[in-house]
């Protein structure tokens, strides 16, 4: 947290003073005035300076691009990062010429990436938000293969009689899983494991 604590005649030449210093707008700050300050006698004698300790507010969404974009860097695959906020969710559309190294197999490294940029959009943020990180229309390419996959799967399970149990995938990839399956009365759906490592299982409805 960056906060600077300035001195001036008045409260408004110790608040510039402190912008000065933190080199930012009055606007992204939380000020608080230590003293008022006192002119004192002909403006000398008895005077006081007034104090003001000013704090950075931080901005947790530019946190989080700053995070993604220094990573992307560090891998090699510079990224340019578009956010999209749909109230407590933020999406983070990123584009670049190496952007398959971020995306990984089956998106592994893209929701590596995704669980990582959540746990620092969620150490600044006040409340509670949700990332979901996409690159090159991956979601929606990924979503359309987990519904596919979702009912050849739960075709096996009527077939076999037997539970089927899914890879470990994020919760936003499970609620695709459960969804496709809601209307579907001879299977059964439920998630199992802590995360990050949460997975789905599919059950004979007979069973449960």
């Amino acid at each position: 947290m960056k906060q600077v604590t300035a001195t001036g005649q008045t409260v408004e030449e110790a608040v510039k003073s402190a912008l000065a210093q933190l080199q930012i707008s009055k606007d992204r700050t939380d000020i608080d005035i230590i003293d008022q300050g006192k002119k004192g006698i002909f403006g000398i004698f008895g005077s006081r300076p007034a104090v003001v300790k000013v704090t950075v507010i931080i901005d947790p969404v530019e946190e989080a691009k700053k995070f993604l974009t220094q990573v992307s860097e560090q891998m090699g695959a510079p990224a340019e990062i578009e956010i999209k906020r749909d109230g407590k969710h933020v999406h983070f559309i990123m584009t670049g010429e190496k952007i398959a190294l971020l995306i990984g197999k089956r998106g592994q490294t893209l929701n590596s990436l995704q669980y990582l940029t959540q746990l620092v959009l969620n150490r600044f943020s006040n409340q509670y938000l949700t990332v979901i990180l996409d690159a090159e229309d991956y979601r929606k390419r990924r979503n359309e293969t987990l519904i596919q996959l979702a009912h050849r799967l739960a075709q096996k399970v009527v077939k076999s009689g037997k539970d089927v149990t899914l890879e470990p995938m994020p919760s936003y990839e499970r609620k695709v899983i459960h969804s496709a399956l809601s209307d579907n009365k001879r299977v059964k759906t439920f998630s199992d494991g802590s995360e990050p490592h949460r997975f789905i299982v599919i059950t004979p409805a007979s069973r449960r």
